[in-house]
């Protein structure tokens, strides 16, 4: 299966947030995708929860016409600088080649500051974080889970499970009643919802 899809990148930098990607790339792989990492270069680098990884990529051979996603967590450095600026310039090839983005956390101001935020419904921890970019799109602020509009996700740092749905949706991988089983499942510990995901195959 693995051989028909193309990859989905999840960009890694040093203070990434650990816990906001994992429901997600997990899931992705289960349903045959391959994750592969993609850093500022290929030197390691090490998440706010002092993992240490080793990118596949770096940033500069990532091509959207290569990719099925682009992931972008959270971290420290979003804001604290522009270290990863060109992560968002690269977030801005992908939507306009028309591959999807999808961003949690630190990783929304990023968007925001790139302006891609300002004709997109999306959300974020909080609107008033969004605001201190100085960034257009504050009337197009959802107070939500997570978003989706236009091929971008939008999430804030306490919706991992939100996050995952709208990409495991966008990408196809459980749609309906099943992607809401999902949900419910991770999200609310629903029993019932174990059935619905085991009587479609996706338990």
């Amino acid at each position: 299966m693995n051989g028909t899809r193309k990859p989905v990148h999840l960009a890694v930098y040093d203070t990434l947030a650990d816990w906001e990607t994992g429901h997600a790339t997990a899931h992705l792989a289960r349903a045959g995708y391959t994750v592969r990492t993609v850093a500022p270069t290929t030197a390691p680098v090490t998440s706010i929860g002092g993992l240490r990884v080793q990118p596949d990529l770096a940033l500069a051979d990532l091509r959207p016409e290569d990719s099925s996603l682009l992931v972008l967590p959270g971290a420290d450095l979003w804001d604290t600088g522009d270290d990863l600026a060109p992560f968002a310039r690269t977030a801005r090839a992908f939507l306009a080649a028309g591959v999807p983005v999808a961003a949690i956390c630190g990783a929304t101001a990023g968007l925001a500051r790139e302006g891609l935020l300002d004709d997109r419904r999306h959300t974020s921890a909080v609107s008033f974080y969004l605001a201190a970019t100085g960034y257009a799109g504050g009337e197009r602020y959802v107070e939500a889970d997570a978003v989706t509009d236009r091929g971008l996700i939008t999430a804030g740092p306490t919706e991992p499970v939100a996050f995952a749905r709208e990409i495991l949706g966008l990408l196809g991988v459980y749609e309906g009643e099943v992607v809401d089983a999902w949900y419910r499942l991770f999200h609310d510990s629903d029993p019932e919802a174990y059935a619905v995901l085991e009587k479609a195959g996706a338990a």
